[in-house]
């Protein structure tokens, strides 16, 4: 709440592995976990709140060696249900480079519902918003510390340690622009 002025939401946390996010379409629908600790709020709220008014979302990532990283975006909005709950995301800026921008105008998928044809599969059978596949992936396997050999299957964000490093930590937070 206090991060880079206060008054963010959080949306999504990894910490420890504790919560597998390898869930149904259902499951991302209502959202997961715990609020204090490792959680999806949930599609359709996540929906319902920046359908009221302009959001910006931050991302916050930990590497094993305690280096930190963000990434900001002016413009973060989930469309319904009815649209695959489609991603419309924009306006970057911070250290950690631009990944998400990537995955603008993609539907969300699941294990049990791939709008993507096969990267859920391919990525641990977690949701997310793939486009061929993804260069973040926050809601990957947690792999642990398996420095530079993980799997391309962990929580990930390409441009800051690459495809095959899962990050120790990262919280998705949104606030009204």
């Amino acid at each position: 709440m206090d991060t880079a002025g206060g008054g963010w939401t959080v949306i999504q946390r990894r910490m420890d592995g504790s919560v597998p996010f390898n869930r149904t379409w259902e499951e991302y629908k209502h959202g997961f976990g715990n609020k204090n600790g490792e959680y999806w709020l949930g599609n359709e709220n996540i929906h319902l709140l920046t359908a009221q008014k302009n959001y910006r979302l931050r991302v916050d990532m930990m590497d094993w060696g305690n280096q930190k990283r963000y990434a900001e975006y002016d413009t973060f909005r989930v469309a319904g249900e009815s649209d695959g709950y489609r991603l419309t995301i924009s306006g970057y800026s911070g250290t950690a480079g631009d990944d998400m921008s990537y995955n603008n105008g993609q539907k969300f998928s699941t294990k049990d519902r791939d709008s993507s044809g096969f990267c859920s599969q391919l990525y641990g059978q977690a949701g997310w918003w793939f486009r061929g596949c993804t260069l973040a992936f926050l809601n990957g396997p947690y792999l642990g510390n398996c420095g530079n050999s993980c799997s391309t299957q962990g929580v990930m964000w390409y441009r800051w340690r690459g495809a095959r490093y899962s990050l120790k930590s990262v919280s998705m937070k949104i606030r009204p622009r």
